[in-house]
């Protein structure tokens, strides 16, 4: 599966974007989806995941509330809304594609777009 994704940028702290992800594979469907973060000098961190039905999502604490993650399986895609944002919400946004594991783990994703960046300023 190819992923690529799109729609980082800059921000101020309050505003908001939309990061979409592409896939490659027509069983798009079958795979749970997640968005990972990187920040400068810190660890990879689980931001939200979708089950490939869409019915079920899960957020990591400090984006509840503040992001929404959606799909689109008609045409492989996949969403981060992110509102209100923050400047601690700065970091390269990843796109990843799992498998039956569904949680916030890394290894739990076989698949991985090359990021795209957003800052947030201040």
């Amino acid at each position: 599966v190819q992923l690529v994704e799109s729609g980082g940028g800059l921000v101020q702290a309050g505003g908001s974007l939309r990061l979409s992800c592409a896939a490659s594979r027509r069983t798009f469907s079958r795979y749970n989806m997640g968005w990972f973060r990187r920040a400068p000098g810190k660890e990879l961190e689980f931001v939200a995941a979708i089950t490939g039905s869409g019915e079920q999502t899960y957020y990591a604490d400090s984006v509840k509330g503040r992001f929404t993650i959606s799909r689109d399986n008609a045409k492989n895609t996949v969403s981060l809304q992110l509102n209100s944002l923050k400047p601690e919400d700065t970091a390269v946004y990843y796109c990843a594609a799992g498998g039956t594991v569904f949680d916030g783990r890394g290894s739990s994703y076989a698949y991985w777009g090359q990021g795209t960046q957003v800052t947030v300023s201040s």
